[in-house]
């Protein structure tokens, strides 16, 4: 029997509480948001209201929120049917603040914790039995009430009925879609996505010194790919180089042995020095790209050239019919290669996958479609461009086949879905339907 939820407790008010306790109360849940303090509290409960966005769009649904401290007010969530742990991405101070939890939750309440990249099985080491069993992650990406992703990832220990009942609140309540991953570092979305930015990184690099201009490859890596108009600078330049140097490290602290994204933990020489000087991104004014303000009131957007190490305006690249589309891939020219090293390179990434970090292809696509805005997930862009075809270029490379394409292969089959998506290729080697995942 599922567990019912109806009321919900926030522990962090920061960005990702605010967003969490925000639509929990958009959807009429009575929600508890505890923060450090709780003028905390309230401020954040201000930002849910007045925010940029906002967290509510709903006049009056803030009415659900009550506020309180983590000192003062913890032992309120013993009237909660879902504790989410929400404070800052530190695995001794989650731990720290679950011991507290623990003691003061009711029996069958759901635990979750909201995290990004730990590991849930690090966070849960010595925690008790009843903890261990009503605990999972749910990795919410940012914007929470915009982004349609939730990561669902139970332990070892997990009793299934809390698996299902958050994922059919997180699901039916609170609109998300939600993907069942592995406990493993940076679970689906941001394994892969990470992988595409690191490596980009200094694919990209190679293609800038053979002539290929940062505009050009951002161009490539966009819209032609099925990917959001930022491309691979422009979307670092989003996030951050210091959040991607974070990123960087925690996979080389926590990737496994032999996997091919520990070459690209560390930023090419030019990146490292534009993380040293402070030049980060839009936070800073200014990463990859910057806009400035003219005296007349026009804006004028510059590009920092990492050949050159100086700043220059913009020369937006024009792209073609034959790089238009994601069979780029296959073309013999810079353009080419550069779709094919990094896209081509993060699609046999994600083929390896299959297996460690979920059960299935078809969450590796919704992770990717859903957290990353990919129009298609890895393996629907492998059978748009033709899995053969795919397969065939690796050969010719003298390159081993990924997992995934290693058993699309041997079986015979010539696609990762068929009958027009409902069924797809599992890791046994057969089809199945796609709407029992």
């Amino acid at each position: 029997m599922g567990r019912e939820i109806k009321s919900v407790a926030v522990l962090g008010a920061g960005t990702m509480g605010t967003g969490i306790a925000g639509l929990s109360a958009e959807k009429d849940c009575k929600v508890l948001m505890l923060d450090v303090s709780r003028e905390a509290a309230e401020q954040a409960l201000d930002r849910v209201v007045n925010g940029r966005p906002p967290a509510i769009d709903t006049p009056g649904k803030e009415a659900n929120i009550e506020v309180g401290s983590l000192e003062e007010d913890l032992h309120k969530i013993a009237d909660c049917d879902w504790i989410c742990e929400a404070v800052i991405e530190d695995l001794a101070t989650k731990q720290a603040l679950f011991e507290r939890i623990e003691a003061a939750r009711a029996d069958g309440s759901i635990v979750s914790t909201n995290t990004s990249g730990i590991k849930l099985s690090d966070i849960t080491a010595n925690a008790p039995d009843r903890l261990r069993r009503d605990i999972c992650v749910t990795h919410f990406f940012n914007p929470v009430k915009i982004m349609k992703l939730c990561e669902l990832v139970p332990g070892t220990d997990t009793s299934p009925d809390v698996v299902d009942s958050l994922a059919g609140f997180l699901g039916d309540v609170l609109g998300k879609g939600v993907v069942r991953a592995k406990d493993t570092v940076n679970f689906i979305g941001n394994r892969i996505g990470c992988f595409w930015m690191l490596m980009g990184l200094h694919g990209a690099g190679t293609a800038l010194s053979r002539g290929l201009t940062q505009e050009a490859v951002d161009a490539q890596l966009s819209k032609p790919m099925g990917i959001p108009p930022t491309g691979l600078y422009g979307l670092i330049d989003l996030i951050g180089l210091d959040i991607m140097d974070l990123v960087g490290k925690n996979l080389a602290d926590n990737l496994p042995e032999g996997d091919i994204g520990l070459r690209y933990t560390r930023f090419p020489d030019p990146e490292q020095g534009m993380l040293d000087r402070g030049q980060l991104g839009r936070k800073t004014g200014g990463g990859f790209y910057r806009m400035l303000k003219l005296d007349d009131g026009s804006r004028k957007k510059e590009v920092f050239d990492l050949i050159t190490g100086d700043w220059r305006d913009e020369n937006p690249a024009e792209i073609d019919d034959a790089h238009a589309g994601p069979a780029a891939m296959f073309q013999n020219d810079p353009s080419g290669e550069l779709a094919w090293t990094i896209m081509g390179g993060t699609l046999c990434y994600a083929a390896d996958l299959v297996g460690e970090i979920s059960d299935d292809i078809v969450a590796v696509d919704n992770a990717m479609k859903w957290g990353f805005a990919w129009n298609k997930g890895p393996f629907e862009l492998i059978d748009d461009v033709g899995a053969g075809r795919f397969i065939a270029k690796l050969r010719d490379e003298g390159t081993g086949l990924p997992k995934m394409l290693q058993i699309l292969d041997d079986s015979g089959a010539e696609s990762f879905y068929r009958s027009g998506g409902t069924e797809y290729l599992g890791l046994d080697g057969n089809y199945h339907p796609t709407g029992s995942v």
